[in-house]
C-alpha cells in the first residue's frame, strides 16, 4: 500500500512539475514572440518614417521645379512679345529703306 501511495504521489508531483515547466516555457515563448514583434514593428515604423521623409523631399523638389517652370514660361512669353515687337520694327524699317 505504501508503495502505491508513494507511486501515486510521485506521479502527481511529476504531473504538477510538467504543468509548471510547460507553463514557464509557454510564458517564455510568448515574451520572445512579443519582443520579436516589437522589434519588427520598430523596424517597419522607421522604414515608414524614412519613406515619408523621402516623399516630403520629392514634394519639395516638385514644387521648386513647378516654380522654375512657371518662371521659364513667363520668360518665354515675354521673349515672344519682344520678338513680335522687334519684327514689327524691322518690317517698318524695311518698308522705309525699300523706297
Amino acid at each position: 500500500m505504501e508503495v502505491s501511495i508513494i507511486a501515486a504521489m510521485v506521479s502527481v508531483i511529476g504531473v504538477i512539475s510538467g504543468i509548471l515547466i510547460g507553463w514557464s516555457g509557454r510564458s517564455r515563448s510568448i515574451r520572445q514572440d512579443t519582443q520579436e514583434e516589437a522589434r519588427t514593428d520598430a523596424t517597419v515604423r522607421s522604414d515608414i518614417e524614412y519613406i515619408k521623409c523621402g516623399v516630403e523631399d520629392i514634394k519639395f523638389e516638385q514644387r521648386a521645379q513647378g516654380k522654375r517652370f512657371d518662371e521659364m514660361a513667363e520668360r518665354v512669353t515675354r521673349l515672344e512679345e519682344s520678338q513680335k515687337s522687334l519684327n514689327k520694327r524691322v518690317d517698318r524699317l524695311e518698308g522705309t529703306e525699300g523706297r
